[in-house]
């Protein structure tokens, strides 16, 4: 793929992950002189990285090539979706679903990662095509929450956690507390 493509893609799904980085860095590494289209393209890409336009989905020291080959059908089926309707997907829940319902598949170096997705495209590509439609339709189906709700916060302590249940229980729960205490 060209840096181009790549640049293209990333673009229009608002998203660079680590296999398409990796590409660019190969072949941004083996080319001797990069052409003016390239050059452009690559300053597209960092401007859109830098306004946030574009995420850079982060690197680790070892990986599971499921989270990336999910990701990747989860972004380009979402991306189709998109298009062509006026509704919007969340792309961490449809991953999320899809990946709880798929085999791990980690890798520590770059020949472990390519022998797991050829692997997975052998053998699992169906099955992460079924999931992640699934997914999407688990997504589609699931009900509208009031825009007022909080996410319970990770790094509050554990009377603020507490505090935070005892308000959602109060509002989605106002008489239990009166009816069980009787």
């Amino acid at each position: 793929m060209s840096i181009e493509k790549i640049v293209e893609q990333a673009l229009q799904d608002g998203y660079l992950t680590p296999a398409m980085e990796a590409e660019v860095g190969r072949i941004c590494d083996t080319a001797s002189e990069l052409s003016i289209e390239e050059y452009m393209a690559l300053d597209r890409l960092m401007g859109a990285l830098l306004t946030g336009e574009v995420v850079a989905v982060p690197r680790k020291q070892f990986i599971n090539v499921m989270e990336e080959l999910v990701l990747t059908e989860a972004i380009s089926r979402v991306a189709a979706f998109e298009s062509t309707s006026n509704r919007t997907l969340d792309l961490g829940d449809i991953a999320a679903y899809a990946l709880n319902r798929l085999p791990p598949l980690y890798a520590t170096t770059e020949e472990g990662a390519n022998y797991q997705r050829s692997r997975a495209k052998e053998e699992l590509q169906s099955l992460i095509s079924q999931q992640v439609n699934e997914a999407i339709a688990r997504n589609l189906d699931r009900p509208d929450f009031f825009p007022e709700r909080q996410v319970i916060s990770k790094t509050a302590s554990e009377g603020d956690v507490l505090s935070q249940v005892s308000s959602l229980l109060q509002t989605y729960a106002p008489r239990f507390e009166a009816e069980g205490s009787r």
